[in-house]
């Protein structure tokens, strides 16, 4: 798969899983090609992720979540994945994106 896809996967995943209401996927895999983890065709990834879910949840709870959701793409297409997960309240008031 290519990365484009896998972005796309990663994104169709935690919303239909997570019925997540936001979603932003950037690719880093370019950053890391010389990694062991690129060279066997897994992608590098960092992601925000906004869903009502995480309600509650700790932060090491919610990215349980996250890890459930996209397991499958987990043991092939994604090598790295560093994600920020909040709920609706604190993303309306934050409203952060990637990296920030």
């Amino acid at each position: 798969m290519d990365q484009t896809r896998r972005a796309q996967a990663i994104k169709d995943a935690l919303v239909r899983k997570l019925a997540a209401q936001h979603v932003e996927v950037r690719d880093e895999s370019a950053v890391h090609a010389n990694h062991p983890g690129a060279r066997d065709g897994g992608g590098h990834f960092q992601i925000l992720v906004v869903a009502e879910r995480f309600q509650g949840l700790s932060r090491v709870a919610a990215q349980r979540l996250v890890y459930e959701a996209l397991s499958d793409l987990m043991v092939r297409d994604i090598h790295a994945l560093q994600m920020r997960t909040l709920t609706p309240e604190k993303w309306n008031a934050e409203k952060p994106t990637i990296g920030t």
